[in-house]
């Protein structure tokens, strides 16, 4: 591997900051010879409530806010990178939002630096969908691949979406950016980028299951642990509140609400049903944890609770 004057500088910087870094949202959830699966953090997104939650039942938002201490005029929301050990292999669900998408996130690399992993050790990055805070985070402030050795795992439908120049034209004034910014990494990583789809089993042991509304190409993944299985929701369910008391409920973030409600009744329908463990890229605790019914809703019990 040739380590070039970008990487180095890079190495510098990172290490510099994650001197001074504390607390690391990482969680180490199934471990075993082989296989590890914890959370790194990449920060948290600040939005605007209505952004969440406009459209919904204001009377009936307002008491599930309120138990949950949550703002209707800002939300926030962490931002946990799934990260599986196998062996050699070294492998990100998604690749965070990197350095030009919101001041606080983009802390991947530096949470991966206090893990003691590089960027050249990740192998593979499989993503869940396109929206910047999950796919932007490929490239570095020099504008350059971050993670240079890894091989790009990528949802042939949502691939086609992002990579189609229309997008741009149809997604709506308001995510025009993210199809910008979306088809400029998705020409970095052609060249190394794989596509599969519905039921296919992406690396050994993990496999896809088609999630769509909040993207339409949007997928989730089930990870064999050698124990207890852990199912990885990317923005599926996207936060620990609403989603989980009123799943049926549309939301605004999603581009596709009903059709992200229905998915997401399904998915915690079958997590609780199951016994699966979920990570949520925006849930807290390190965003895993299982989902419990209560009556006809659930609710997310963060492990170690």
């Amino acid at each position: 591997m040739t380590i070039t004057r970008r990487q180095v500088l890079n190495r510098l910087g990172i290490a510099a900051m994650a001197s001074g870094l504390s607390g690391l949202a990482t969680r180490v959830i199934a471990a075993g010879t082989s296989r590890e699966v914890i959370t790194a953090s990449d920060g948290h997104l600040v939005l605007p409530g209505d952004f969440v939650f406009d459209g919904m039942d204001e009377e009936k938002l307002a008491p599930i806010l309120d138990r949950h201490d949550i703002s209707r005029e800002e939300i926030r929301q962490p931002c946990n990178v799934t990260l599986l050990r196998d062996g050699e292999r070294v492998i990100l669900f998604d690749a965070g939002a990197g350095p030009l998408f919101m001041p606080s996130a983009g802390d991947l690399a530096l949470t991966l630096d206090g893990l003691g992993i590089a960027p050249e050790d990740v192998t593979d990055i499989v993503f869940t969908h396109g929206h910047p805070d999950h796919l932007w985070g490929v490239l570095d402030d020099f504008d350059e691949l971050l993670f240079p050795e890894a091989a790009f795992h990528f949802g042939q439908a949502e691939w086609e979406y992002w990579s189609d120049p229309d997008t741009v034209d149809t997604i709506g004034e308001a995510r025009a950016a993210f199809a910008v910014g979306a088809q400029r990494r998705l020409d970095a990583i052609a060249g190394k980028t794989s596509f599969f789809t519905d039921g296919d089993e992406v690396l050994p042991g993990i496999m896809a299951h088609a999630t769509p509304g909040h993207t339409p190409g949007h997928m989730s993944f089930e990870i064999a642990t050698g124990g207890d299985p852990v199912l990885v929701a990317g923005d599926a369910v996207t936060n620990a509140h609403v989603n989980f008391e009123q799943p049926g409920w549309p939301s605004g973030s999603d581009q596709d609400p009903d059709l992200g409600a229905e998915t997401r009744a399904r998915l915690l329908d079958r997590a609780a049903t199951d016994g699966l463990r979920l990570i949520g890229f925006h849930l807290p605790g390190g965003g895993i944890g299982r989902v419990e019914r209560t009556g006809d809703a659930f609710r997310f019990v963060e492990d170690g609770a």
